[in-house]
């Protein structure tokens, strides 16, 4: 596993931390033909106060007397607090993230050019907004570097999606790639061989960088793919500060009490996942379905694969000190932690994982409506994902629900069957009737 990493931290030209701290601190020149840049001017206009804004607006509610508060651990959100039942539910903090994903969407389609760059980072002024001087152009001899070894790193750890994204477009081909990579290396801090190392500040640090990519600043070669990507397309910073929050949240959280605050881990780590790519991947023109309904299924997707790889990889995370399984559900089964680390695989265990994976598949459930509203150069790789993920939760009862010393996996020659199945799908034509916005199930 170690090894796996370190080669893929040597693929991607990784950084340790004494690199992030160089980039920010001294300041390297950014990789942009033509020296200094007119952006610099927004910097100090465009930042905000921290990168969990849209949260920390509605994270304390004062307490009615005649309720009794339940104590919980909310690291992902600000600290120790009480919450109540006036809290917002995590679905909702999360939902308010989706509609701002879909109106950027929905004024790219009104504007109905993939050419055309968009304001693809806002600042509230009343009802104005602050737009991004993004005309400098990156130099085209280091872009078209930097994208070949986005490509390199994507076909080495996702086969089968890098396959996939062959039948899209090159220029949403090259941007996927991008995105998969930041996506990666930011996992990477938290699950890499420096992990041990990070810390909060390093944190903070990889956000400042993140920041002055999405200003056209980028730091090295792969930042620079990620650049001129959100220059192209209206991708918007909050998905990727959330992911950045979430490896926040491995650094202090190793419990949760509930699903509602299991959602907001799953949204943080590989919902924002979905919100980063449907830009990219764009609507089928003839699509009648809400933009805000594809997001919600793209949500949906990454919800479905990150419960997928908690329950298959319960062992592995037990063994590390770790459960992202709902303490309060175990206890409906007659579980707790003591079981988790036992190790065991009793009736008790079987019903909580066949409840568990019911869940997971309603969100595959949601995720299939918006996979075929897609462009039809985009739903190939999407289905390939999906059909691949559900099938390891089949792994997982064919196992007999053994997810503590069996590693639930699919086959290379399922995988193969699963690639003309994925295509076949991918010819589906959009629904020709509107498709209404449904969150998903919480």
């Amino acid at each position: 596993m170690q090894g796996a990493m370190a080669s893929a931290a040597a693929a991607m030209g990784t950084f340790e931390l004494r690199d992030v701290d160089e980039a920010v601190y001294q300041r390297r020149q950014p990789v942009l033909s033509g020296g200094s840049t007119s952006l610099q001017q927004w910097k100090m206009k465009l930042r905000r106060g921290g990168p969990l804004q849209v949260y920390s607006q509605t994270a304390y509610t004062e307490a009615q007397p005649d309720r009794s508060a339940l104590r919980c651990n909310a690291a992902i959100l600000e600290g120790d607090m009480r919450t109540t039942r006036q809290y917002r539910s995590s679905e909702q903090r999360v939902y308010d993230v989706v509609l701002k994903q879909a109106a950027l969407m929905a004024r790219r389609i009104a504007q109905n050019s993939v050419e055309t760059p968009l304001l693809v980072q806002e600042v509230e002024r009343g009802s104005r907004a602050i737009p991004l001087d993004l005309s400098m152009p990156l130099s085209p001899e280091l872009l078209k570097e930097a994208y070949a070894r986005c490509g390199e790193v994507c076909a080495e750890y996702a086969k089968t999606f890098y396959l996939g994204t062959k039948l899209m477009t090159p220029e949403r081909q090259r941007a996927i790639w991008a995105i998969y990579v930041w996506c990666r290396r930011t996992d990477e801090l938290v699950d890499g061989p420096n992990a041990s190392h990070i810390t909060p500040a390093a944190l903070d640090r990889w956000e400042q960088r993140l920041e002055d990519i999405f200003d056209g600043t980028p730091y090295d070669m792969l930042d620079a793919a990620l650049a001129d990507t959100v220059r192209k397309f209206p991708v918007d910073i909050q998905p990727f500060r959330d992911m950045i929050e979430g490896m926040r949240t491995d650094l202090v959280k190793s419990r949760y009490e509930t699903f509602d605050e299991l959602y907001l881990y799953c949204y943080y780590v590989a919902g924002t996942v979905g919100l980063m790519s449907v830009p990219v991947m764009g609507i089928a023109p003839q699509s009648k379905a809400t933009t805000e309904s594809v997001y919600n299924a793209a949500l949906a997707l990454g919800i479905a694969n990150q419960l997928t790889n908690i329950l298959r990889d319960v062992g592995e995370d037990a063994r590390r000190g770790r459960i992202y399984l709902p303490r309060d559900e175990l206890a409906q089964f007659g579980l707790c932690e003591d079981d988790i680390f036992a190790g065991i695989v009793t009736d008790k265990w079987r019903a909580f994982m066949k409840d568990q994976i019911k869940r997971a598949r309603m969100f595959f459930d949601e995720a299939e409506k918006g996979v075929v509203e897609l462009d039809k150069d985009s739903r190939w790789p999407v289905w390939a994902s999906l059909i691949l993920y559900r099938q390891i939760l089949d792994s997982i009862e064919v196992n007999d629900y053994d997810n503590f010393t069996k590693r639930a996996y699919v086959g290379k020659f399922k995988k193969l069957l699963s690639l003309p199945v994925a295509y076949g799908r991918a010819l589906v034509h959009p629904s020709q009737t509107p498709v209404l916005a449904k969150k998903a199930h919480s």
